[in-house]
């Protein structure tokens, strides 16, 4: 009699567990996402951004909760599907209308501020490093990592033995 109470409890923890660790398996997607933009939340970002990102995390945080509860938001009844040339649209007006500004599609700034690149040297060094810098002609538009990797050490070095022959025009009189 012990011993069928035993199977019957164990069958009985199997049939309770089961479905939990199933659960858990099937939400685990959802708690990495939230993990994910928890991190990026750690790293430094704008006020504008920090709100873009606890949106996110709140929202992320629902979805990962509900599934794991296993409790879900009732469904709307409208069918919110669209065909794909009405979202097509719908994207082409988002671009046309940022911030009262007509963009063209596949503007790659959605800014007119100006875009400033600090160089290393300035007056008269700048002027000698850009004539003595020869970038390698598969340098200028790198087609693989390896490549611009092997740029970037060349213009190490090349920056390195300026730097040993650059020596500033100065006069004593």
């Amino acid at each position: 009699m012990c011993m069928n109470f035993i199977k019957f409890t164990y069958i009985v923890i199997l049939l309770l567990l089961a479905p939990i660790t199933e659960a858990k398996t099937r939400c685990k997607p959802l708690l990495e996402k939230l993990h994910n933009i928890q991190a990026m939340q750690r790293s430094g970002y704008s006020s504008k951004r920090g709100v873009s990102l606890r949106a996110r995390e709140d929202k992320a945080r629902d979805k990962w909760w509900q599934c794991e509860t296993g409790r879900s938001k009732k469904a709307n009844k409208k069918n919110k599907k669209q065909s794909k040339s009405t979202n097509y649209q719908a994207k082409i007006t988002k671009i046309k209308n940022v911030k009262g500004k007509t963009l063209k599609a596949g503007t790659p700034f959605k800014t007119s501020n100006t875009v400033v690149i600090k160089s290393k040297y300035k007056g008269d060094k700048n002027r000698a490093w850009l004539e003595f810098y020869q970038q390698p002609t598969r340098c200028h538009r790198p087609k693989n990592l390896q490549v611009f990797a092997s740029c970037s050490e060349n213009k190490q070095n090349q920056r390195e033995d300026f730097e040993n022959i650059y020596a500033p025009k100065i006069s004593y009189e």
